[in-house]
């Protein structure tokens, strides 16, 4: 949740307000981090308080990778579960563990992480050895977690998250908005959301839409998102787009300004080669935005028939899905429709209520 909130932590801030409106629940939050450890208090729901000790998290993940010490209620206090939501749950001395688990890229595709993504997978080991219980996204994720550490299957559950929200924007603020974000006189848009990383292939999609851009000249591709480790690439890829021009970059967003983008889209791309859940996709379903994304990781299972599919890598594909869902009304419309009643599949009460149930089987799990 501290610093620029990307997937999880809209994980972390829809689960807390949801747990904390629960009557059964006392919730508390920490973060591991020195760097922003001021900064918690302010980024937290109601009804969820924060008490503890600065955490260093360089030391200390390091130090969690090679020993079962110092036990997380050093720096909390007592508390009956500790759920670790970012990959890393801390060992403790008497309370139960849960360790949320988003994905497998660092072992799937070790190619496209970077160096503290590739310390995960052993901090995970580590906590299963001491008796952690494992919450995933996805039953795709589930799966692969217990082919990939040789996790009790009873011990792994999955509870997928609610749809962020965003505020409804109305035509006067979208206008505004868009005239700060898009160059004057923009006309239709390809949207895509997300952190400039290899595993969001953003530089495959800039390529698909160069085949687009010949064929649909007032057709733009705005890419909404922070920088990241996958900036190189997805630079040059721009820089050898004769559609260059018409690719604009707005940098990370706030909610309103997503809205803003996604209620004038004509279609969110999500041209993922890896993914455990998928915000932006569903976003997109809830505004009534046709989606276009890949058949990687536990999209299928998350989106269903609400997106119209292609193979991870396809430039071809994507670029003839794409144009699809420009040109072709009867298709938009009918992913709209699917899109909108998937994403109702998703809240963050009935997300609240798996968690809940979570934390009293591993609670009673570690007093028996």
């Amino acid at each position: 949740m501290l610093g620029l909130p990307t997937g999880i932590g809209a994980f972390c801030h829809g689960a807390l307000a949801a747990l904390a409106a629960r009557p059964d629940l006392d919730v508390r939050a920490f973060a591991v981090s020195w760097r922003r450890r001021g900064g918690i208090d302010s980024q937290l729901p109601a009804g969820v308080s924060a008490h503890q000790r600065p955490m260093p998290a360089r030391p200390l993940h390091a130090l969690w990778a090679r020993a079962d010490a110092p036990p997380v209620e050093w720096f909390i206090g007592a508390v009956d579960v500790v759920h670790g939501t970012n990959f890393v749950v801390p060992p403790t001395r008497c309370a139960a563990a849960v360790v949320s688990v988003h994905d497998l890229t660092p072992l799937r595709h070790p190619e496209l992480c970077d160096a503290a993504t590739l310390a995960y997978p052993g901090l995970i080991r580590r906590a299963l050895r001491r008796g952690a219980w494992v919450h995933t996204d996805s039953g795709f994720v589930a799966a692969e977690v217990v082919e990939a550490f040789g996790a009790e299957a009873a011990r792994v559950r999955v509870v997928s998250p609610g749809v962020p929200g965003l505020p409804r924007p109305d035509e006067a603020s979208v206008a505004t908005a868009l005239a700060r974000l898009l160059p004057a006189g923009a006309g239709p848009y390809c949207l895509a959301v997300g952190t400039a990383e290899p595993r969001k292939d953003l530089p495959g999609l800039v390529r698909a839409f160069s085949a687009v851009a010949a064929r649909h000249p007032e057709v733009s591709l705005v890419l909404a998102g922070p920088p990241g480790w996958g900036e190189e690439p997805l630079a040059a890829a721009v820089a050898a787009s004769p559609a260059r021009e018409r690719i604009v970059r707005t940098g990370w967003v706030e909610d309103a300004d997503l809205a803003a983008l996604l209620a004038r889209a004509s279609v969110l791309a999500y041209p993922s080669l890896y993914e455990g859940f998928g915000f932006p996709p569903l976003q997109a379903m809830a505004a009534g935005v046709p989606v276009v994304a890949t058949r990687a990781g536990s999209l299928p299972e998350v989106l269903g028939d609400g997106a119209l599919w292609v193979e991870p890598g396809d430039v071809d594909a994507l670029a003839g899905a794409l144009a699809s869902c420009l040109e072709d009304d009867a298709l938009r419309d009918r992913l709209v429709a699917v899109g909108r009643e998937r994403s109702g599949d998703y809240s963050w009460e009935r997300c609240a209520a798996g968690l809940a149930s979570l934390y009293y089987d591993a609670a009673g799990s570690r007093g028996a």
